[in-house]
């Protein structure tokens, strides 16, 4: 706005300001409140870390060529076993041979637990296993003691006859066992054939008297 200050500086009459309005006071600026402290949070638990899922196999299941079928595994072991027991098999079909029809004579009997320490001897001499001396006298008391059960079982008469020599044939099974467990003087597969085939008889006489 044009003042009058020209006119006035004319006529000699001091100038004349406009008076200007009073600027209004601005409010003082709010102070800003304090931050409110933070609560701080417990630390959260390492998460594990989740295994993976394997996914499942839905088609066919490949067959190795070289692995034999399941049943036929199970079969093959079955006869496998059968196989390294046939002493024991042929023991089994001897002695239901034997004693089917009944107890055979008392003399036949005693002369089998004769002849069992006599082929000990012989097997020891044609495999050299008669050596040391003392081995040899272990069989030969074998020899004597089972001998003297089957004179004993003759003259005891039938029916004690029968108890005796299921005694001696008892024995002889157990002096089979030892020798199979020891590999010594007879062949592993005699042994352990000679030792079914005596608890077997030992078992039917026994039974049968």
């Amino acid at each position: 706005m044009q003042t009058d200050s020209t006119r006035d500086d004319r006529s000699g009459v001091p100038p004349r300001t406009t008076p200007t309005a009073p600027t209004t006071p601005t409010a003082p600026t709010s102070r800003t409140a304090p931050a409110t402290p933070t609560t701080p949070t417990a630390p959260t638990a390492p998460t594990t870390a989740a295994k993976p899922v394997t996914p499942a196999h839905t088609g066919p299941t490949r067959h190795d060529p070289h692995s034999p079928p399941t049943g036929t595994a199970g079969t093959t072991g079955v006869l496998r076993a059968l196989g390294h027991r046939w002493p024991t098999l042929l023991a089994l079909a001897l002695a239901v041979a034997t004693f089917v029809d009944g107890l055979p004579p008392v003399g036949l009997l005693g002369g089998l637990l004769l002849i069992m320490p006599l082929c000990y001897l012989l097997f020891g001499a044609l495999r050299g296993e008669l050596r040391p001396p003392r081995v040899l006298v272990v069989q030969l008391a074998g020899l004597v003691a089972f001998g003297a059960v089957a004179l004993l079982a003759l003259t005891a008469g039938d029916r004690a006859g029968y108890y005796v020599l299921a005694a001696g044939w008892f024995g002889h099974a157990v002096w089979d066992f030892v020798h199979h467990r020891t590999g010594r003087v007879v062949p592993r597969a005699w042994s352990e054939w000679c030792c079914v085939v005596d608890a077997c008889g030992a078992l039917a006489m026994a039974v049968l008297a």
